[in-house]
């Protein structure tokens, strides 16, 4: 009578499985740049390619977003913003609970020595302005392992 308790065959539990399973929330891009024109296009863009965004107006706002809103996978920065600039704000992302996120900075102006330090702050890639659409897609895409869908 014990083989008769399971009614469902492991096939059929499996499927259930894939099927109950809660859905994991969708990745959300955080586009920080003090310049609403630069940040909505950059948003726009992403979201026109299936990828969920979201803008903030500098660091500050930022970091509000980055500590409510735990879907933020990535961060894509601007380092030229006032009052507190990209830089400040990749090294306060990294002293907080939120070290590990990924972070793209993109960047009209900058020289070396910026550039490599903002590497040494471990991050993904830094994009000079204009951007170069392609390149950042292929690498927010990857930066959330998803596809090319």
């Amino acid at each position: 009578m014990a083989e008769h308790d399971d009614i469902l065959s492991d096939a059929e539990r499996e499927a259930l499985a894939v099927v109950s399973a809660p859905v994991a929330p969708k990745p959300v891009v955080l586009v920080v740049d003090d310049n609403p024109v630069n940040s909505q296009a950059l948003s726009l863009y992403l979201k026109s390619r299936g990828i969920d965004c979201m803008t903030a107006d500098g660091a500050q706002e930022a970091m509000f977003k980055l500590h409510y809103e735990r879907r933020i996978a990535l961060m894509i920065t601007d380092l030229r913003m006032e009052p507190k600039d990209g830089m400040e704000l990749i090294r306060q992302v990294r002293e907080s609970e939120r070290a590990a996120l990924s972070i793209i900075v993109v960047s009209g102006d900058t020289d070396v020595k910026e550039a490599v330090d903002v590497m040494h702050l471990g991050v993904v890639d830094f994009l000079l302005k204009p951007v170069d659409l392609g390149k950042l897609l292929e690498l927010v895409r990857k930066e959330l392992r998803i596809g090319q869908g």
